[in-house]
């Protein structure tokens, strides 16, 4: 039975190096991109507490088609390693997201970049990775 490895992706290097992992140390294995669409972050751009519902449908379009540039650049790295990849985005908290897909899609094993996030976010919001490694059903490979 083939491997089935994910990796979870956004704008950052780290993320762009975990996916060259994957295409390099498991070049047999099926490969899934995912990119999680946050909703707090849809509520967050609007500026207003709680959110105003006439930009949220635009902010969320917005974020939509960014994830789909994300994916787009993915299977486009992914290609330059030979790979052809499965590519998912998927709403909800990005850490308990990524679990969960694990669990519910037949993953063998995660790739994740060591941080997306910079500064106060990283801090304030604690590491995705190490919420991934710490809550995933399957092994975890962070990549530095």
């Amino acid at each position: 039975m083939t491997e089935h490895v994910l990796v979870p992706v956004d704008e950052s290097e780290r993320s762009s190096q975990a996916l060259e992992f994957a295409c390099t140390e498991y070049p047999d294995a099926d490969i899934t991109a995912v990119h999680v669409l946050d909703p707090g972050d849809f509520y967050a751009a609007t500026g207003i507490e709680g959110g105003a519902m006439a930009n949220y449908d635009e902010i969320r379009k917005h974020h939509e088609n960014q994830a789909d540039n994300i994916l787009e650049r993915a299977r486009g790295e992914a290609a330059d390693h030979g790979q052809e990849i499965e590519t998912e985005q998927v709403v909800g908290g990005v850490s308990q997201s990524v679990v969960d897909y694990a669990g519910e899609h037949d993953i063998d094993h995660i790739v994740i970049g060591s941080h997306g996030r910079t500064g106060a976010s990283r801090i304030l919001l604690g590491s995705v990775a190490e919420t991934v490694a710490r809550r995933s059903p399957v092994p975890v490979t962070i990549v530095r």
